[in-house]
């Protein structure tokens, strides 16, 4: 697991660029870029991802933490 990994809360913080895949997108795995607004899971790590809000409204599991 790297410092980018999408399932630990701790790598991921309001207004870090992440990768996140959406409801609708998991069978295709697609992805969409944007910054965290909100991070919506409680627990410290979760094995699909970190769930959270982007800026934009979208809500989906972070895949990895984009470094700037």
């Amino acid at each position: 697991m790297s410092e980018n990994d999408g399932t630990k809360r701790t790598n991921i913080e309001p207004g870090k660029t992440v990768d996140v895949v959406q409801k609708a997108d998991q069978r295709s795995g697609k992805t969409t870029r944007g910054t965290v607004q909100q991070l919506l899971t409680k627990a410290p790590t979760h094995p699909h991802g970190i769930k959270v809000r982007l800026t934009d409204g979208t809500v989906g599991r972070v895949k990895q933490v984009i470094e700037e």
